[in-house]
């Protein structure tokens, strides 16, 4: 855990106690709303432990005190989820070691483990983003739960609190400093604009994943503004400091072929002396 620590930045170690203390607020809500629903407590812990994903937790338990079945609880949560499969081939990197290990890493994949390790460019620290940020909100997540279905009528109306608001505010800032690359703005808003405009005519869940149609016009990577980029220069920086090197090598060729052609006009096997007196 220290070697985790001090791989990472402390701007990412705070982001993450953020992101552990808005999701302890959205925990304990869920928590309160199961159990003034009338659920028996197993009901949140099983859920938080096995599923582990805030909003298809919601969407299930929300289904069931409605008066729908398990089967249709299922599905909702199941159509909610179906999100992470995207995440979890951006982050598949991670995920090495024995089998045990990416099984329990799967299990912690989720839109603030993405988004973190998404924020890193070396293996090392997108690694120990990824389970720093999953284990400590697994575990703040779980315990938030448990809080919150014992406090049950205690909290009253968590909407009237403005705790749903936390989850998505703190997703947003973790997003925006993305969105100053152009391809991933221009990504965002045509899924924003998707999802938007599909969410009055589909089910609850599949806007999110409609919205993934917006990366068919985030253009694809190394474009000409990326070679003009940091990667231009180093090409031209490269080929500046290769043409001293060069011109250097020609001067030496130069000069050894001016020696070699020197030394084929003297007569071999004949003293100096002798072939300046004989001129």
């Amino acid at each position: 855990m220290r070697s985790i620590l001090r791989t990472l930045e402390r701007a990412t170690l705070r982001d993450i106690a953020l992101v552990c203390l808005a999701d302890a607020l959205v925990g304990a809500s869920f928590g309160a709303i199961s159990a003034s629903g009338g659920l028996p407590l197993w009901v949140p812990v099983a859920l938080s432990v096995l599923v582990f994903a805030g909003g298809s937790q919601f969407a299930a338990v929300g289904v069931v005190l409605s008066g729908g079945g398990a089967l249709a609880a299922v599905a909702t949560g199941l159509v909610l989820n179906a999100r992470l499969l995207p995440f979890g081939f951006a982050v598949a990197d991670v995920l090495d070691g024995p089998w045990w290990r990416r099984v329990f890493g799967a299990q912690l994949i989720t839109d603030e483990t993405a988004a973190f390790v998404l924020r890193q460019d070396d293996g090392r620290r997108r690694r120990a983003a990824f389970w720093l940020c999953g284990l400590a909100l697994f575990v703040v997540w779980n315990v938030s739960v448990v809080l919150g279905a014992l406090a049950g009528g205690l909290i009253g109306d968590t909407d009237a609190l403005g705790l749903d608001a936390a989850f998505p505010a703190v997703l947003l800032a973790l997003v925006l400093p993305s969105l100053a690359d152009r391809r991933v703005r221009t990504a965002a808003v045509a899924g924003a604009v998707v999802a938007v405009a599909a969410t009055p005519f589909v089910p609850a869940g599949l806007p999110v994943l409609l919205a993934l149609v917006g990366l068919l016009f985030a253009g694809r990577p190394g474009t000409r503004e990326g070679c003009e980029g940091r990667d231009g220069r180093e090409v031209r920086e490269g080929r500046e400091v290769r043409e001293p090197q060069n011109s250097q090598n020609s001067r030496n060729s130069r000069e050894s072929r001016e020696s070699r052609k020197g030394a084929s006009v003297e007569e071999p096997g004949v003293p100096v002396i002798e072939r300046e007196e004989a001129r």
